[in-house]
């Protein structure tokens, strides 16, 4: 699986962006999937996670009710919404697919077989 994520760049704070992860290779239809973030300084964080039935989601608590994860599975592509963007956002996005799911290590990096290149985002103040 080769995923390639997109749609990073330069925000104002309260802005929004949605960036993209397109898989080729394999369908995604029954991989976990993750947006994970690396602000600059930082360990690797664990964003968002959304199941292969496309229903069942997780998020970290400090983008809850403001960040969106969502899967097209016609397309292959997974998505993350972000809204009411600020400036401890920034950070290089990765997404990540996991061949099974698991309710208590869907945050967890090794639990994740393939990865993404990453996609900036900046918010300025």
């Amino acid at each position: 699986v080769q995923l390639q994520a997109s749609g990073g760049g330069l925000v104002q704070a309260g802005g929004s962006l949605r960036l993209s992860c397109a898989a080729s290779g394999r369908t995604l239809s029954n991989y976990l999937m993750g947006w994970f973030r690396q602000a600059p300084g930082e360990d690797r964080e664990f964003v968002a996670a959304i199941r292969g039935n496309g229903v069942t989601t997780h998020y970290t608590d400090s983008v809850k009710d403001r960040f969106t994860i969502s899967r097209d599975s016609a397309e292959n592509t997974v998505y993350l919404q972000m809204n009411s963007l600020k400036p401890e956002d920034t950070a290089v996005y990765y997404c990540a697919a996991g061949r099974y799911y698991s309710g208590t290590y869907y945050s967890q990096q090794q639990h994740y077989d393939h990865w993404g290149q990453g996609t900036l985002v900046t918010v300025s103040s």
